[in-house]
């Protein structure tokens, strides 16, 4: 009998039709019932066979019948044959074995998934029985990868492959892309594939190879390589070359940088990064990173030889004739323990404009309004109920108009708060908290009142004054301010607080609540260097030892008043009152002020127990905060609220009525009896529309003092469309040096014009820049009248809607491509208080798995405030 075939009726085949393919070959072919011999003895020869390969796997298959030619010594399995190896699935309309050769041809449909996940089809296949090795004709390769947390899919095509061990793949004029094929078109191209004569893809070495290569962009050739290399889609690190970024300047020329990765070990790498600048020379850059068992760290290091240090102004408006300039930053992390970390993130360089002259940037460094570096290294503890913070800070400023020598150096700062239960009977909850503080400065940081242009320094370069470090003309109360203090200054505080909340039988809720806190303050001030000795002028620090107590008593009353409205919402009505009974603050204006400089009395503040920001003031005296909430819960998502209320000295001394060195208290809304009336206003129609409006009134005229206001939105599904838009405005506060009102509208929007095509853009208008300008030109004027010298000034009206910063984009994005363009204005703060601008090009392309690309084009600029003497 030659041909013996297996119908799906047939019963003696299991009843599920799965034989043991590798146990069937093993059967003798002279008779039917040979070929029919038990199961066992299949399972067992085929065991055997496996075996005798290396290998304890089995082939399991599944057809709708399968058919022996014992003439030509094959096995056939037809109709949705499914072949199982191990991790390996072989799928196909027919799938043929030749027991001869020990090869498997599998013709229609084909599709074969390996153990990495990709799936393989093609229109017909020739493996060996394992399915590692073999010919593939027409074939798609489709796997599916993770890459940055997003699944992405890649694809290989080509009309003739082999495919060597389950290891190597060689496409015969294949295609390689990230890309989805058209939906409605597939036979478009994709928006970018690599062509090549040879791809060459290693599993092993997961590394893909192209031979004769070009990119091509909507089938479109735009680029050629001869030969060139990438990662496996599934590496995340690999070494070699990735993409390279070009520099146009007028200070530094010409310039690419190529940067070199070096994966040393899955636990470390080395990126070399050379940039060689046509006016400049080379500048170098390394970056070294190793994650460690219990944590990461990684150092960067920048440094140039410069060929032309004459391209920079000289100091202190730039970097003068200094030959070599560099950095160094460095971040890291560290598990100590459980609920410990510690950890590092650190920037030094040799001048405060290298950064930004060669356009290095750090997470580390703002660059908004001011320029500025943080460094800092910190040790941090946190349990159920407790936390504990230990740090260092050390602040270079990166701005022309920033004075060293004001900076303060900050180390340590200690904050430890815990949390427990009270004790039986009082209940409630006890917490403890703790915070120490040391820092240093060397000259005393003076503002005048109002703030008008008083330098220390005013160097000139081509006719042209630049002001340096502002300063006060009279050192005298009411006409200046310390801003910071020189010297050292030393604060360790502690408070022990407890409250508890009772809920009467008519729903009145109750809070009794009491502190004890302690401050211990040791100030060694200094009064001689630079302007040092002026701050005696002032206050007479108390220098040494020194210390306060206050201790407190407090109740906060609540009753709210709930009604359910049916379709209209629940509706919730709150009357609040909080008294706070304590004696006067003291040493009020004999202490320095670093941290509680920041006072803004609104909403959030009116019943904090401390309105102050920081430790360095306490709020003393018997206060009483009132205020009433409204808000409705409605049954589709509807939510608003409301709040209005005011806070009332009833004794003692309103810390806020007599200011510090600072003056902070002062034109805050708090420095009178009855304080100025606060209120919020928010309302959510839904969860796509969010409007709030925060506001501070004045208590006797109800003039509007402080407004913010803000609403975001998103308009999906009908419109694809989010926005957003903040105003605020902030009445002149002449006892902190705002002699004039200022005003903003900021607004910025996101519309995707297509699920692909989006558009961005982003304007702050200064709403009161008008006045700035108007107050410069009046200085100016007065100036020039008293010494008419030079050109008499000009008075450029200025226009009320001053678009002070703005950016807008444009750009695509898809599953395999993202592509943007950026222009940004942001402002550069100068010297004269006016603003100059910065005017920045941003293109970023990335194609998904192949590598990205940016280029950043600053557009010409006079300013002086990066160190730059001409246009760039």
């Amino acid at each position: 009998m030659g041909r013996v075939v297996r119908k799906a009726a047939d019963a003696a085949v299991t009843g599920s039709l799965t034989v043991l393919l590798a146990a069937a070959v093993t059967v003798g072919a002279s008779d039917l019932a040979r070929a029919q011999g038990t199961l066992n003895d299949r399972l067992a020869a085929g065991s055997a066979r496996n075996a005798a390969k290396g290998s304890g796997e089995r082939l399991l298959v599944e057809a709708k019948e399968l058919v022996y030619d014992n003439d030509r010594n094959t096995v056939s399995a037809v109709g949705n044959a499914e072949l199982h190896y191990g991790p390996r699935t072989l799928l196909a309309d027919r799938v043929r074995y030749d027991r001869n050769t020990g090869r498997v041809f599998a013709e229609g449909n084909v599709r074969l998934t390996d153990e990495t996940g990709a799936v393989v089809t093609g229109d017909r296949m020739e493996l060996t029985d394992d399915f590692k090795s073999g010919f593939i004709d027409s074939l798609r390769i489709q796997q599916t990868i993770e890459q940055r947390g997003r699944p992405a899919r890649v694809r290989f095509s080509a009309p003739r492959a082999e495919r060597v061990e389950g290891q190597t793949t060689t496409f015969e004029y294949g295609t390689y892309t990230a890309c989805e094929p058209c939906k409605d078109h597939p036979e478009r191209p994709p928006l970018w594939q690599v062509k090549a004569a040879r791809i060459i893809h290693n599993n092993e070495e997961r590394r893909i190879y192209y031979e004769d290569s070009y990119l091509e962009v909507a089938g479109i050739p735009v680029a050629y390589l001869p030969y060139f290399y990438s990662p496996d889609p599934t590496v995340r690190r690999d070494t070699g070359f990735l993409a390279p970024h070009f520099v146009s300047s007028n200070v530094l020329g010409y310039g690419i940088g190529t940067p070199f990765f070096w994966n040393i070990a899955p636990d470390y790498d080395l990126t070399v990064e050379p940039t060689f600048l046509s006016k400049q020379g080379v500048l170098g850059q390394a970056e070294w990173r190793q994650r460690l068992a219990n944590g990461f760290y990684n150092i960067r290091v920048s440094g140039i030889f410069q060929s032309t240090p004459s391209a920079f102004l000289p100091g202190p408006l730039g970097s003068g004739d200094r030959d070599f300039r560099g950095s160094i930053e460095s971040a890291g992390q560290f598990y100590l323990a459980q609920n410990w970390r510690a950890g590092w993130d650190v920037v030094g360089v040799t001048d405060k404009w290298f950064l930004d002259n060669y356009r290095i940037r750090n997470q580390s460094i703002t660059t908004d309004y001011f320029r500025e570096a943080v460094s800092t290294a910190f040790l941090i503890g946190q349990g159920d109920r407790s936390w504990f913070e230990a740090r260092g800070y050390y602040f270079k400023g990166l701005s022309t108009f920033d004075w060293q020598k004001q900076q303060p150096i900050v180390a340590p700062v200690i904050d430890y708060d815990k949390r427990r239960d009270g004790p039986d009977p009082i209940g409630g909850e006890v917490r403890f908290q703790a915070n120490f503080q040391h820092l240093t400065r060397d000259a005393t940081q003076y503002t005048q009142i109002p703030r008008t242009g008083t330098y220390l320094l005013s160097p000139s370069v081509n006719g042209i004054t630049f002001p340096l470090y502002s300063t006060c003309s009279v050192f005298e109360r009411g006409q200046c301010l310390v801003s910071g203090l020189a010297g050292d200054t030393t604060r360790a505080t502690a408070q022990v607080s407890w409250r508890r909340t009772f809920t009467d039988e008519f729903g009145q809720r109750w809070q009794p609540f009491a502190y004890l806190r302690g401050d211990a303050f040791f100030v060694n001030p200094s009064t001689t260097g630079y302007q040092n000795n002026e701050v005696t002028n002032l206050f007479s620090p108390e220098s040494n030892f020194s210390g306060r107590v206050m201790p407190a008593v407090g109740l906060e009353y609540r009753y709210p008043f709930v009604a359910d409205m049916g379709p209209l919402g629940i509706h919730t009505v709150s009357p609040i009152a909080q008294v706070i009974a304590r004696p006067s603050e003291t040493r009020i204006g004999r202490l320095p002020n670093e941290d509680a400089q920041s006072l803004v009395f609104d909403d959030t503040s009116l019943f904090e127990w401390d309105k102050f920001s920081g430790y360095d003031r306490v709020e003393g005296g018997v206060r009483a905060n009132l205020g009433a909430e409204y808000s409705i819960t409605g049954r589709n998502g509807f939510y608003m609220n409301a709040m209005f209320g005011e806070s009332i000295a009833l004794g003692g001394v309103n810390s806020f009525r007599r200011g510090d060195i600072a003056n902070v208290g002062r034109d805050s809304g708090l420095e009178t009896t009855r304080s100025d009336f606060v209120s919020r206003f928010q309302v959510s129609p839904n969860q796509n529309i969010s409007f709030i409006t925060r506001a501070r009134f004045d208590n006797a005229t109800f003039a509007l003092k402080r407004l913010e206001s803000g609403i975001t939105a998103k308009f999906a599904p009908f419109l694809p469309l989010e926005t957003s838009l903040i105003y605020a405005r902030y009445e002149a506060q002449p006892e902190l040096g705002f002699d004039r009102r200022r005003e903003g509208l900021q607004a910025s929007a996101l519309y995707n014009i297509t699920p692909n095509w989006f558009v961005t853009g982003s304007v702050l208008f200064d709403l009161s820049h008008y006045l700035q300008v108007r107050e410069f030109y009046a200085s100016a004027a007065q100036a020039y009248f008293l010494n008419p010298v030079g050109t008499a000034p000009t008075y450029d009206r200025a226009d009320k809607f001053y678009v002070s910063s703005s950016g807008l984009g444009f750009g695509y994005r898809d599953e395999c491509t993202t592509i943007s363009l950026n222009y940004l204005s942001s402002p550069i703060e100068t010297a004269s208080g006016l603003r100059e601008r910065n005017r920045t090009f941003l293109l970023r392309i990335e194609l998904r798995t192949l590598g990205e690309a940016n280029f950043r084009q600053n557009l010409s600029t006079t300013t002086t405030a990066d160190g730059i003497a001409t246009a760039r």
